[in-house]
Parts: structure tokens; sequence; C-alpha cells
């Protein structure tokens, strides 16, 4: 068995104590990596303004940092700290205190299991899934308040960025031991997925919450601002989307006495608010790209655990990013054969 050379020796050697410092430094700053994340995002949508205002508008590159900074906290910061008191404030209490919802609900259930001779739920499995709900719920609203201390260091560290954009790339991109091809796949995939999930899921939530928000004010459902940005959220999720939203809502007016107002609510819900799903997400998949459903889905599980509210959007990033690794591990080190299935 032949030797390892010397060159092969050294180069694992290097590698290892790379890897080691890389572990301790990031046990000791994990609380960083959010922060990180949300900056890198940030910079990604600022890049091509800041570049104008550098470039074709000469600006000084700390002025036109400055400015835009100023801007994002306006279009960013403040909205996402008026969601997270609304969350804190009104939409946990509210959940704590569903019991007129849970009475509605072991109802309707009764009155099934009664006419077609099943059983759908106990009153036991009923309160469990009820206070699962409360449980993952506060726990995201507590992850929700380190997610905004993220926020706010993510902001000192894009100042950063944007003083140094030009010069940042540059130096990111000697450090990856990749070719000059994969290079530029990274640079285009990592635009392309950063874009497709920070604007395209809060578009997406956004337009069915405000959608939501008119037959609210029309119907004259109590909290409408409390109901829109529950509708907002949901709208983000695939698979279940705003259904979660409108199917308690309609329950709680069918509990207070309301029908046909519930029925209103659960039949728009159905009818335009889906609608408008399916015409959103056709339009952010044309216009912006979208994420695969089911990267989105386990993207927001992952991330509401780790940073809260704001996890709706840096969830389905960092799994879009860990698939963009693997990618690059293909392009990098030779791709497999395609494989034709055969017919049937």
């Amino acid at each position: 068995m032949d030797a390892l050379p010397g060159k092969a020796l050294r180069q694992l050697f290097l590698l290892l104590i790379i890897g080691a410092l890389l572990a301790l430094l990031f046990l000791q700053l994990r609380f960083f990596l959010p922060a990180f994340l949300g900056a890198y995002t940030l910079y990604v949508l600022l890049r091509k303004p800041l570049f104008f205002l550098v470039f074709q508008k000469k600006w000084n590159s700390k002025l036109a940092a400055a400015t835009l900074l100023l801007g994002s906290i306006i279009l960013v910061l403040l909205p996402v700290n008026a969601v997270f008191q609304i969350l804190v404030s009104r939409i946990l209490p509210a959940l704590e205190h569903s019991s007129e919802v849970l009475s509605t609900i072991e109802k309707i259930v009764h009155e099934l299991e009664a006419k077609y001779h099943i059983t759908v739920l106990t009153p036991e499995m009923l309160q469990k899934m009820t206070n699962w709900g409360v449980t993952e719920l506060s726990s995201a609203v507590s992850a929700s308040l380190a997610g905004i201390l993220s926020l706010l260091v993510a902001y000192f560290i894009l100042w950063f960025m944007l003083a140094e954009g030009q010069q940042m790339e540059r130096r990111f991109f000697e450090w990856l031991p990749l070719r000059p091809e994969s290079e530029q796949y990274v640079r285009e995939r990592l635009h392309d997925l950063v874009v497709s999930n920070a604007l395209g899921i809060p578009l997406m939530g956004i337009v069915q919450g405000l959608f939501g928000f008119i037959a609210y004010l029309v119907v004259g459902i109590p909290e409408p601002i409390m109901w829109f940005v529950i509708t907002m959220l949901a709208g983000m999720l695939p698979v279940f989307g705003v259904a979660l939203a409108y199917i308690p809502l309609s329950l709680i007016e069918m509990a207070n006495g309301h029908p046909g107002v519930a029925t209103f609510i659960l039949l728009y819900g159905f009818i335009v608010l889906g609608s408008v799903d399916n015409i959103a997400r056709m339009w952010v998949l044309k216009k912006i790209g979208n994420a695969h459903p089911l990267v989105t889905l386990f993207g927001v599980i992952a991330g509401l655990k780790l940073f809260g509210f704001i996890g709706f959007v840096f969830g389905p990033i960092m799994v879009s990013m860990l698939i963009l690794l693997f990618q690059l591990y293909g392009k990098e080190f030779g791709a497999r054969e395609k494989i034709i299935l055969p017919e049937e």
C-alpha cells in the first residue's frame, strides 16, 4: 500500500485545523447564525440599489449604505416589530382563552358522530391538540423575541456588508475552492433562492391577508388587524395555507351566535382566498421564482423553532441553501448518470 504523499497529508492536516476552529467558533457564536443569515438576505435584496447609487449615481459608499439601511429599517424592521407586538398582546392570549371555540368544535364533532355513527375525536384528543397548539405557539412567540434581537444584530452586520459590498463579495468568492463556472452558478443560485423566499413567501401572505382584511371589515369581524396578521402568516404556509385562518374564524363566529357571518367567512375563504392563493403563487412563480412546497413547509417548521415567526422566511432559505450545497457537490465532483425509469 502506497503511503500518502506529503502534500495530501499537509492538506488533510490543514482541513482538520480549519474544521476544528469552525466547530469551536460555531458553538460560541451560534446565536449570530440567524443574524448573519438575516444580514445576508437583506444584503442580497439591497445589492442592486447599492451598486446603482455607488457606481451610477456616484454616491459615497458610506452614504449609500446608511440610506439603504435606514430605508430597510422602515420597510422591514418596523412592520416585523408590529407583527410581533400583535402576536404577543392579542393572538396568544386569544388562543389561551378559546373555550368557546372548543365547545363549538365539540358540538360539531358530536353531531357528525351521531349522524354517521363514527368516532372522530374524543374530548381528550381535542384537548391535547389544543394544548399542543398553545405550547407550540408559545414556543414560537418566545423564539420570536430572540428573532427580533437577532434582526437587530443583523442590521449591525448589514452595515459592514453594505459599506464594503464589492470587496466583501470578491474576498468571499476568492476563499471558496470552486471552479469559475461553479462560482458563477453559486452566485446566481444564491441570489435566486434568497429573492424567491425573502420576497415570494411574504408577498404570498400579504396579498392573502389584504383580501381577508377586506372581508373582515365588510362583515364587521372584531379585531380585523389581528385577523389580518393571522391570515397573512397562514398564507405563507403551503398545503393548508389560509385555511388555518378562516376555518377557526368561522368557528368562532358560529360560537358567538353568528351563523350567517360564519358561513360567509367559510365560503369566502374557500372560494376567494383559495383562488387568490393559486393566482398569487402562479404570479410569484413566473415573476420571482418559488421554492418547492415541501422546501417551504419543512423550512417554516424548522424556522419557527429557531427564529420565531421571522422563520417563515429564514427557515426556507436555510433548507434551500442545504439543497444548493448538495447540488454544488454534484457539480464539483461529478454528476451521476441520468436514471431512465422503465415504461409501464
